[in-house]
């Protein structure tokens, strides 16, 4: 069974930077697709309401970022750690969310978080004004 654990979240100001990890074990890093989710709180949302961030192949190759994280997010899987990273520069407000890792048995990522079979516990980012 594939577990993921991610950490680095926390409270910034805008225009900040952090970097989430997320370690994955249970399965062989380089068989996964590799995606990163996040959720702002609110009532009646599940794992399906989960916002896509950026998603890369098994091969770590980027596929997508959602259009308002280009340019300022990166999404850079280290296969010598087992560890997928979400590089924030540049943070917004907006970007308040709880960031999850996610993982699946393909060669693609994918925008929709049904397509994932494992799902890290989340970290939480706030980024003040």
């Amino acid at each position: 069974q594939v577990r993921l654990v991610e950490s680095g979240g926390g409270l910034v100001q805008a225009g900040d930077s952090l970097r989430l990890s997320c370690v994955v074990s249970g399965d062989t890093f380089s068989n996964l697709a590799m995606g990163w989710f996040r959720q702002a709180p609110g009532p009646g949302k599940g794992r399906l309401g989960r916002e896509i961030v950026a998603h890369s192949t098994r091969r770590g190759d980027t596929e997508y970022y959602i259009d308002s994280v280009k340019c300022r997010f990166t999404i850079v899987r280290d296969y010598a750690k087992n560890t997928v990273y979400l590089q924030m520069n540049s943070l917004k407000p907006e970007d308040t969310a709880v960031y999850y890792c996610a993982a699946r048995s393909e060669y693609h990522g994918s925008t929709w978080p049904g397509d994932y079979s494992s799902w890290g516990q989340g970290t939480q980012v706030t980024v003040s004004s």
